[in-house]
């Protein structure tokens, strides 16, 4: 029996058995997880979700949190001097090994689903001392109500917040925010900074 699910973004086609990384989770090693998003379910009889199987779940342990291969990333631009620049990343990934796959009755598991670990990392962030009152996020160059609205969405209600930021939640906010280099160009680090002592 296999199964097809969801997690992290992306779909995979396991077996028990089979052992696999998946985007980071919020689990130690050794925990059981269960994973609810089943797309489908295949065998002796072929079970298509619309959109997903109703009462089928995956488990599976965590073996260990590990890191992914290094992603060079090399901007050049042509016919401008000095106009490069050279980052790498290493993605963090879960390894997980599939136990037991559920074609029903995954309500009454007891397991605890498999949750990203983006909304873990974002609440020690959430609860610095300036976040209480909430600043207003449009004093920061290029940053509008909407903008204003996808950062508070995304937890960032505070200068102190971004002013905190690392390369790698840099990174993570281009992604959320769906613009590269903005945060680079208009320099909000170095602007949260200034307004976060004032």
């Amino acid at each position: 029996m296999f199964a097809v699910m969801k997690t992290g973004g992306k779909q995979y086609k396991v077996q028990s058995g089979d052992t696999l990384r998946v985007e980071k989770l919020a689990a130690d090693a050794g925990e059981t997880v269960q994973f609810n998003d089943i797309l489908m379910l295949g065998g002796d009889q072929v079970v298509v979700g619309a959109p997903l199987v109703a009462g089928a779940a995956v488990q599976a342990e965590v073996i260990d949190q590990v890191k992914g291969d290094k992603v060079i990333h090399f901007v050049k631009r042509r016919r401008k001097h000095s106009s490069q620049r050279t980052k790498g990343h290493r993605q963090k990934l879960t390894l997980v090994r599939v136990t037991e796959i559920l074609a029903s009755g995954a309500d009454a598991s007891g397991v605890k689903a498999a949750v990203g670990a983006g909304s873990v990392a974002a609440a020690p962030k959430a609860a610095a001392p300036a976040a209480a009152a909430g600043d207003d996020l449009t004093k920061l160059s290029g940053v509008g109500p909407a903008l204003q609205k996808k950062l508070i969405a995304a937890g960032v209600t505070s200068f102190a917040q971004i002013a905190a930021w690392t390369e790698a939640d840099v990174a993570e906010f281009d992604e959320k925010l769906s613009f590269k280099g903005r945060i680079e160009r208009e320099g909000w680090i170095e602007q949260a900074k200034e307004l976060a002592g004032n």
